[in-house]
Order: C-alpha cells, then sequence, then structure tokens
C-alpha cells in the first residue's frame, strides 16, 4: 500500500508542475460501437483542473477500451463455434445418412433402439465397390463335427419380444442417432476399436484379457458358447466385452481380426446392456474395419439377428445361467468367413477380398474376456469381467466359455490341441480351465477389477 501511495504521489506532483488546463479531451481512433466511443469521450472530456482527474479518466477510458477489444473477441470466438459446430452436424448428418439405409418396416424394441428392415441389396455392405450391384450368397457349406447340440431362441434379442419381425428379403439393422456418433472421440473414430484391442505379450494399453488361445498353425475357424452376463462398466470411455478372434498377420499394423460375441459398451450404445457383436479389421484397428455394419464389410443373410441389439435373457448370480453360442469359419468353397449363431442359425459373412492374411487362414485362435481399463479416477478400473466374480466362483458365479472348438484345413471342427491360458492381471481378472464330456474344453473367467489385490 505504501509503495502504490507513493507512485500516485509522485504522478501528481508531475502534472502539478505541467499546468494542464482545465479540459483535456484525448483524440484517438477507436472502432468501437458508437454508445461506447460516446461513453469513453464523455469520461474524458470529464477530466477537470485535477491532476487525479486527469489519471481517473485515463485508466476508465483504458478500461472501456479494453471491455471493447475483449466483446470483439468474444464474439469473434463463438461465431468460430458456432461454424464448427454446424461444420461437425453437416459432417454427422452426412455419416448417418450414409449408415441408416431407407427400411420398409421400423420397430421399436423395449429398450429404446429403433430397427430398421431394410432390403438385403440395401445395406451397408453393398456400397463397398467390390460388392456393389451384388446379392448376398447362398449358405455354405458347413464344417463336419458333432459338437453339442446347442439350439438357439431366436427371439433371444429384446427387440423380437414384441413380437414383430423383418419381412423376407429385409434384414434388421439397429438404427444409429446423432447421439450415438456424438459419443465417439471423432467421427472418425466412430464404430471402431482402439488400437491394441488382442492380447499381446507386452500389455500397458489399458486393454486386459482374460483368455484360452492357440496358435503355431493354420485355423480356419472356431466356435464356443458364450455364458451372458451384464458386467459392471465404470465410465463411458470403457466397455468389457466376452468374445470370440480370429487372428491373423503379425502383431504390428498388418493384424488381421475377426470377432463376434457380446459386449457392454456405453460409448458405443448409450446404455449399460450387453449386446450381440461383429468386429473386423485389417490393419491393427487404424483405419479399416468397424463394429456391427457400421461400415461396408460384413454382409448380414439373416431376417430376423439384429447386430448391435441388446440380449435377453441374461444369466444372474446363483440363478438361471444362458449363454449363446457363436461359430465363425471360412467357407472352402468361396473363401468368405461366415457367422452362426446356435447350431445352424446363419447371420452372414465377411467378403474374403476385405482381408490380407485372413484371406488365407488364420495363424491365432482366442476365446475369452477382455475390459478397458482408462484409470480415470488415478487407480485401477471397477469395470467388470464376465460376471463381475472371479473364475474360483465356479457355475452360476462365475462367467465360462463351454465346448471350445477349432476348424481345422478339412472344414472339420475338432477339440483344441496344444492351447494356453493368460490372464494378464491375474490380481484383477482370472481364468481357470477344465475338460469334461458334457461341456468338452472349458473355462471360468472374470473378476471384479479393483480390489484389495488389484490397487
Amino acid at each position: 500500500m505504501f509503495l502504490r501511495t507513493k507512485f500516485w504521489n509522485d504522478r501528481l506532483s508531475v502534472l502539478r508542475r505541467r499546468q494542464l488546463p482545465t479540459k483535456h479531451k484525448i483524440h484517438k481512433t477507436i472502432t468501437t460501437p458508437k454508445h461506447q466511443k460516446q461513453s469513453i469521450t464523455k469520461y474524458i472530456d470529464m477530466a477537470s483542473s485535477s491532476p487525479s482527474a486527469v489519471v481517473l479518466s485515463l485508466l476508465v477510458a483504458l478500461t472501456l477500451i479494453s471491455s471493447v477489444v475483449s466483446s470483439n473477441t468474444l464474439a469473434r470466438n463463438q461465431t468460430l463455434r458456432s461454424d464448427e459446430k454446424l461444420q461437425e452436424l453437416k459432417r454427422i448428418r452426412a455419416l448417418l445418412k450414409k449408415i441408416n439405409k431407407p427400411a420398409v418396416k421400423t420397430i421399436q424394441s423395449p429398450d429404446g433402439d429403433v430397427i430398421d428392415c431394410v432390403p438385403s441389396h440395401l445395406q451397408p455392405a453393398f456400397d463397398h465397390p467390390q460388392l456393389k450391384g451384388q446379392q448376398p450368397l447362398d449358405p455354405p457349406e458347413r464344417p463336419r463335427g458333432h459338437g453339442i447340440i446347442a439350439p438357439v431362441n431366436e427371439n433371444f434379442q429384446l427387440w423380437a419380444e414384441s413380437g414383430e419381425s423383418c419381412p423376407e428379403g429385409t434384414v434388421p439393422i439397429r438404427r444409429t442417432s446423432e447421439e450415438d456418433v456424438l459419443r465417439a472421440r471423432s467421427i472418425e473414430k466412430f464404430g471402431r476399436k482402439l488400437a491394441r484391442s488382442v492380447r499381446r505379450d507386452s500389455t500397458g494399453s489399458g486393454h486386459e484379457h482374460a483368455v484360452v488361445f492357440v496358435n503355431g498353425d493354420q485355423y480356419y475357424g472356431a466356435k464356443a458358447s458364450i455364458n451372458v452376463w451384464t458386467p459392471q462398466v465404470t465410465n463411458e470411455n470403457e466397455f468389457s466385452l466376452s468374445q470370440i478372434w480370429v487372428i491373423s498377420g503379425s502383431f504390428g499394423n498388418d493384424l488381421n481380426t475377426i470377432e463376434a460375441g457380446w459386449q457392454v459398451s456405453p460409448a458405443l450404445y448409450g446404455d449399460k446392456y450387453p449386446r450381440f457383436f461383429t468386429y473386423w479389421t485389417t490393419d491393427a484397428y487404424q483405419t479399416t474395419g468397424c463394429y456391427n455394419l457400421l461400415c461396408s464389410g460384413f454382409v448380414q443373410t439373416n431376417t430376423k439377428i439384429a447386430i448391435g441389439a441388446a440380449i435377453s435373457p441374461v444369466s444372474s448370480y446363483d440363478g438361471r445361467q444362458y449363454d449363446i453360442t457363436v461359430m465363425v469359419w471360412k467357407d472352402p468353397k468361396h473363401g468368405h468367413w461366415w457367422l452362426e449363431l446356435g447350431s445352424g442359425l446363419l447371420v452372414g459373412y465377411w467378403p474374403e477380398f476385405l482381408f490380407s492374411h485372413l484371406r488365407d487362414h488364420a495363424n491365432m485362435i482366442q476365446f475369452g474376456g477382455e475390459i478397458v481399463n482408462t484409470r480415470s479416477m488415478g487407480y485401477h478400473t471397477t469395470t467388470q469381467m464376465g460376471s463381475g466374480q472371479f473364475a474360483n466362483e465356479g457355475f452360476r458365479k462365475a462367467a465360462y466359455f463351454r465346448n471350445l472348438q477349432m476348424v481345422d484345413w478339412d472344414n472339420s471342427l475338432i477339440p483344441l490341441s496344444n492351447h494356453h491360458v493368460l490372464a494378464d492381471h491375474p490380481s484383477c481378472y482370472d481364468i481357470s480351465e477344465g475338460r469334461n464330456n458334457l461341456w468338452g474344453d472349458y473355462f471360468y473367467y472374470g473378476g471384479p477389477g479393483r480390489n484389495v489385490r488389484c490397487p
């Protein structure tokens, strides 16, 4: 306070010595609105012979000038942001127009989803240059082998509980909304996984796994029954899934994968329901591939299954258990990779030309669970894998995969051989395998995430 008083006393002494006239009008061209310019002039004109009044006038004028500049800058920034939002909205609507095809019928699902019945030849896959003008293929030759019969209930999805169905010649497609796209990190990332979504020897990418896998040979498909639960997912940027991976290539940028199973993904779907899903990529999740039917790739042939729709009913702790049987295999005649639910319910196929390494065969098959751990609170996530219970809890408590099989070069389903078991964070999520006459090769897996042993 002393220094400030001394400064102003010195300034006043200087001004008195200059013997300023009674009124001083400072002329400065300032680009301002008319009423603000008049206000500035008024305050400067009010200066009297008192030096302190001159100083006060200068301070007021400078404050007003600063306010004008700030308001102009704010207005420009708001205009820029409005333009950016308008451009983003235009891009989102263009994407939605590309994804959401004209429907001949629309079905409202109890969970809020809208299911469009789209003519088969208009589905997104046929936007691909190599598929334009084509029709879905006839059913392929199924693998030989006497696995456990596992019929699937065609009404295992929530949207079908209304009794409504899509007419012949159409496929049911979950409609994508603006909100779905806005939840993504960017429009370009919408419908895509982040890189490093396959287990690899070096971890630390935030993806954690509990899996059984085979590698070191040539594989032409895989099959398993996957127990369905509703694991808790901590935040929108995390997910929990249980799936089969069919993999080829290295773990570099040439990685090819085909994936199918169920997942809970708030970012992708806007809720926490377990949903049947598919995925594919040919460059390690960088620019190719997508979930479900969110890009041109997977060709759906089924009129009763909506990929990306919620599964119902689901398993409960110490209660009734539900699973879905998933098989992916390479058609020996045309080379396409087909997807089947249960024993005989064909969903569709991935054309062989989508891939590089998988055009021939897979060199790794993987079964199990995966979560994303963002450590958003500074410690390990509480996002659950499977049922949220550790493997030693066993049946009706821990999640399971049963009847694990692979397809060999002769298009035959065979048991696993020389397989490996891995949980890369066993204090958070673990796995325990077994074999019996009813379930063949099986395993329990999962966990709660953060706990006393998983800080």
